[in-house]
């Protein structure tokens, strides 16, 4: 099954939803980046969540990013979603090794340790909103949770999850984002409240053979669940060898006459992507003409 991310509505519009199965895009970040089990589950649990959240932008050119910096071990992580699915992302320690957390599982908390989430919405505006908050458990649902609360004052149910193969392969991933508009009456609040405690897991439902739709259905049907909408969801990255010129382009002369006087070819490696480019000699003094 392709990943893909479906829209929906609930309890008469009070509730809007969102849901993914984002196990091959995951997979590909951890091809790309060699991520160790723990980091690929950090990664993967912030791309699905951005892939979801970049759906919530109006505009075709909007662009999300979300920045965890944190004194864990994992040191950072970025994503960057677009409004059409498409969703890029790197780890800034992408091998970090740790023992399993208390319940027996990937310990992502420890991983991440104290730190600030940032959101930030680049919508052709002047400048771009950022909303911080700091981290609550480094777990990623919980402080996408407390964010979307104190940030944007939506209160929200964030649940992601990563499920590993032994051999370090993406067996399942995935994710929901259900939030509450202004006028959801006390009574559906509770009552939404009641069953989110009840669910499986993420993983667990979509080991169960559950859908995004299904999901939804699972979390939201006595309150009529609608979908509104359904896309596909793929990692992309939108680096060229044209933009990495240009961003060579942008160091000072005297750098770039440095790297030419060493008479040797460079590489140069996209951080979302690792994709490698060589420039040679020529290439280097044409850019800095």
């Amino acid at each position: 099954m392709a990943d893909y991310i479906v829209r929906a509505t609930a309890a008469d519009d009070a509730i809007r939803a969102f849901a993914i199965t984002s196990k091959d895009l995951v997979e590909t970040a951890r091809q790309h980046h060699n991520t160790s089990p723990i980091m690929t589950a950090a990664l993967g649990r912030l791309l699905s969540a951005g892939a979801m959240m970049g759906t919530m932008m109006k505009g075709e050119k909007d662009l999300l990013t979300i920045q965890i910096q944190c004194s864990g071990p994992a040191k950072g992580l970025t994503v960057t979603a677009d409004a059409a699915g498409h969703v890029k992302g790197y780890a800034v320690t992408p091998d970090v090794d740790l023992p399993p957390n208390a319940q027996g599982k990937l310990n992502v908390g420890g991983a991440l340790d104290m730190g600030v989430l940032s959101v930030i919405k680049d919508m052709g505006l002047k400048e771009p909103y950022v909303g911080q908050t700091v981290l609550q458990t480094g777990e990623i649902a919980e402080d996408l949770t407390y964010y979307f609360a104190t940030s944007e004052q939506i209160p929200s149910a964030v649940g992601l999850g990563v499920l590993m193969n032994k051999d370090n392969t993406v067996e399942q991933a995935g994710g929901f984002i259900i939030q509450l508009m202004p006028f959801t009456s006390e009574e559906v609040i509770e009552k939404l409240e009641e069953k989110i405690k009840t669910i499986d897991s993420v993983t667990q439902m979509l080991e169960n053979g559950l859908t995004p739709e299904g999901i939804l259905e699972e979390i939201l049907g006595e309150f009529g669940v609608t979908i509104t909408e359904k896309m596909p969801a793929e990692f992309k990255c939108d680096c060229s060898k044209e933009r990495v010129s240009k961003a060579l382009a942008s160091i000072s002369k005297k750098d770039l006459q440095d790297i030419i006087n060493d008479g040797e070819e460079i590489e140069v490696k996209c951080q979302f992507c690792n994709t490698a480019y060589k420039f040679g000699i020529d290439e280097l003094k044409e850019i800095q003409k």
